[in-house]
């Protein structure tokens, strides 16, 4: 699921189906407080992962799944695969788990695999500017530094967030891992206002972990506030209600959306905001361009909710 971040198409989202049948992606728009349906597509295996373009001159959509896909929505509706990049070059290609889409350059994605890589793409040439093996294990999710179109961070099943720099790909940074050094990280959200700020959950964990990347080993904090294991996290696009404080929205199996806000000593007291569904939350996204607006999904549902 994915807001639209063109200011000419208020309250738009894609979001995609989790079936053994045909998969497909829904845009859908809120109108009048109602959200109708405007077009869908097929879409070979369930997306792991969908993003607008940062992009707000074009209509443009990106998946994972098998491949990465582009896709291109037009005037009248219909909508165009445009684009079709192969994690590697064999006959069988090694699923994509998660993708991201860089601000700066919008033709510029980075993808993350079960084959222990990621791949940064130049989706303008369709060809990869960089592939590094990424991790031990595979890798689940990957975020670009905020402002940076060199720097981006990474999570997988070897239960590190490594850090890396394009212009300097022989080193990395570990900056945290598991005690165990066995369960995995499922996801990783950098913060767009506090650039040194990372978040990122452990599988089966209640506790969202965050990081300060000033400080590397060691999780500046852990949140505790959920029953039941954390599935998705998303930081707002702007500052809390006091003065240079952040906001994250945490979902969960224990049917319940979080918010929290952590002030300038990098503490958060308890959750601010509480919302419970009717079934686990499996995912969470802030509208970037009205962030009062916040979407999340549950079984076959997908609701907004507004602050």
């Amino acid at each position: 699921m994915d807001w639209c971040k063109r200011p000419d198409t208020m309250y738009r989202l894609a979001i995609g189906s989790f079936v053994q049948d045909t998969n497909r992606v829904e845009i859908v728009q809120v109108v009048n407080e109602e959200i109708q349906r405007t077009c869908s597509f097929e879409h070979p295996y369930p997306p792991t992962k969908i993003l607008w373009s940062p992009d707000v001159q074009k209509d443009m959509l990106a998946t994972t799944g098998d491949y990465l896909r582009l896709w291109n929505i037009n005037e009248d509706g219909s909508v165009e695969q445009t684009v079709l990049l192969p994690n590697n070059k064999t006959e069988l290609c090694a699923p994509l788990t998660s993708f991201d889409w860089n601000d700066v350059n919008p033709e510029i994605i980075g993808t993350a695999s079960i084959d222990t890589t990621c791949t940064i793409w130049d989706i303008e040439r369709k060809e990869p500017k960089a592939q590094l093996i990424a991790h031990d294990k595979e890798v689940y999710d990957i975020a670009f530094a905020p402002q940076q179109t060199e720097v981006f961070a990474s999570v997988g099943a070897d239960g590190s967030v490594r850090m890396f720099d394009l212009r300097n790909l022989d080193h990395s940074t570990i900056q945290y891992e598991t005690p165990d050094h066995l369960t995995p990280l499922l996801r990783i959200a950098w913060n767009k206002s506090d650039t040194n700020l990372l978040a990122t959950i452990k599988k089966d964990s209640k506790m969202p972990i965050i990081l300060d990347i000033r400080i590397p080993s060691y999780p500046l904090f852990e949140l505790e506030g959920h029953l039941a294991c954390v599935n998705a996290l998303d930081w707002a696009p702007h500052y809390g209600y006091a003065n240079n404080t952040q906001l994250l929205c945490t979902a969960a199996d224990d049917q319940q959306a979080l918010i929290w806000e952590m002030d300038k000593t990098s503490r958060a007291n308890g959750a601010k905001l509480t919302y419970t569904a009717s079934a686990p939350i499996n995912y969470v996204r802030w509208y970037k361009v009205d962030p009062s607006w916040i979407g999340i999904t549950f079984g076959s549902k997908l609701q907004i909710l507004r602050m």
